[in-house]
């Protein structure tokens, strides 16, 4: 009995597990990833180590779980693009605004992911599912360039990049409450890489 009372201390702490997680993501944005240690998040939210290990088994864990939210959510606007009844060109719109709206509503995530250097297994693996979706974004391009609704003299894994580079881009100065909503900000964004991809014919 003695021992499961001690045990149940671990089971007090005074956030959620999923406050413990984005506070965590938080500091990992600010400081960096590497530079961030489990004493320094206690530390910023006041409680003790053992009562963030109630929630993650390790900051591996917590750095998954985040990006996974980012990777899954971006991936299932892949996967919905590629059930329109459109052509590619329309898929790839779908993909575009999708992936805004995605950043929006998951920025912190995202921009976790996008920071990412490779020096981990846990970031090496989420590294390359962000190189899947890249991958996929290039293939509708080039796709939209053979059905002739992307112009044919731009290179499909350059624009592909370009279009996710601005995409990301995003990231750095969105703001919940800011001037533009996540679809005023998707359908502008998709305006502007409109132009430099719709075939003069």
């Amino acid at each position: 009995m003695a021992n499961g009372g001690a045990g149940g201390q671990r089971g007090r702490p005074g956030y959620s597990r999923q406050q413990v997680i984005a506070a965590a993501v938080e500091e990992f944005n600010v400081h960096g990833y590497e530079a961030t240690s489990m004493g320094a998040l206690a530390k910023t939210l006041g409680i003790s180590k053992s009562a963030i290990y109630h929630h993650v088994d390790s900051k591996e864990q917590i750095l998954q779980e985040a990006t996974d939210l980012a990777l899954v959510s971006l991936g299932a606007v892949v996967a919905e693009a590629q059930e329109l009844p459109g052509g590619a060109l329309e898929q790839l719109r779908y993909v575009i605004t999708g992936s805004v709206k995605v950043l929006c509503e998951r920025q912190p995530e995202v921009t976790l992911l996008l920071r990412l250097r490779g020096n981990s297994e846990a970031e090496v693996e989420a590294m390359e599912k962000r190189r899947g979706l890249t991958r996929a974004m290039i293939d509708l391009v080039r796709r939209a360039q053979e059905e002739g609704g992307v112009r044919g003299d731009v290179d499909p894994g350059f624009a592909g990049r370009i279009i996710f580079g601005a995409v990301n881009s995003i990231a750095d100065w969105y703001e919940p409450n800011g001037r533009f909503t996540p679809e005023e900000i998707a359908q502008q964004t998709l305006a502007v890489v409109a132009l430099g991809l719709r075939n003069r014919r």
